[in-house]
């Protein structure tokens, strides 16, 4: 059994532990000066580690910040994939969205840079990357035959957990407690458009 912690096993971890720490650091510095005013150079200094080795797993800042943003959001892939398997009832769209608060809350940081540097993402492929997830979360929430108002509450109800991110900061010193009314008011609101899409429920 020891024997699998060594040689290429134990290779493959350190490599992905490097790869890790380039994006935790990356993502650091994104937050503290910006996306723009980071460089390549200065990730690899606080990594302490040479440009070259850097270059050994990321060529570009962009693509850094894509396999941030693809490791941290593989959960909503996910969640997205088991939601289009489940039957479209209240129980699913209300697992879905304290799911989808679970993930936010698991990848807070870069939820925090995306709302920080807006701008920038426009310019960048993840900002269509994360639409395309938020189309595809609220396609599974949303009734099509539900009207317009029973609509808007279910994608409310996602832009409901991002608020309570940013937005409700300094209204609740206690994370927790923020966090369990922001999804309290997001599952209310997912209950009331399922009562308007489907009459007697």
């Amino acid at each position: 059994m020891s024997g699998t912690m060594d040689g290429t096993g134990q290779r493959r971890r350190r490599r992905g532990d490097t790869r890790q720490r380039i994006q935790d650091v990356a993502l650091e510095l994104f937050a503290e000066q910006g996306y723009e005013k980071t460089s390549l150079r200065e990730i690899a200094e606080r990594l302490d580690v040479t440009k070259a080795a850097l270059y050994y797993h990321f060529k570009t800042k962009e693509e850094i910040l894509v396999g941030i943003f693809e490791d941290l959001t593989r959960p909503i892939g996910d969640l997205i994939a088991w939601g289009r398997e489940q039957p479209h009832s209240l129980e699913t769209k209300q697992e879905i969205v304290r799911r989808y608060a679970e993930v936010l809350a698991d990848a807070a940081p870069l939820f925090r840079f995306m709302q920080e540097n807006q701008a920038t993402l426009r310019e960048l492929r993840i900002g269509e990357m994360f639409k395309h997830r938020m189309l595809g979360l609220r396609d599974i929430l949303i009734d099509p035959e539900a009207d317009l108002v029973a609509q808007v509450r279910c994608v409310s109800a996602l832009f409901t957990l991002h608020a309570g991110m940013f937005v409700l900061q300094d209204l609740e010193d206690d994370p927790a407690k923020r966090r369990a009314a922001v999804l309290e008011v997001a599952t209310d609101l997912v209950a009331q458009a399922h009562r308007g899409a489907v009459p007697g429920a």
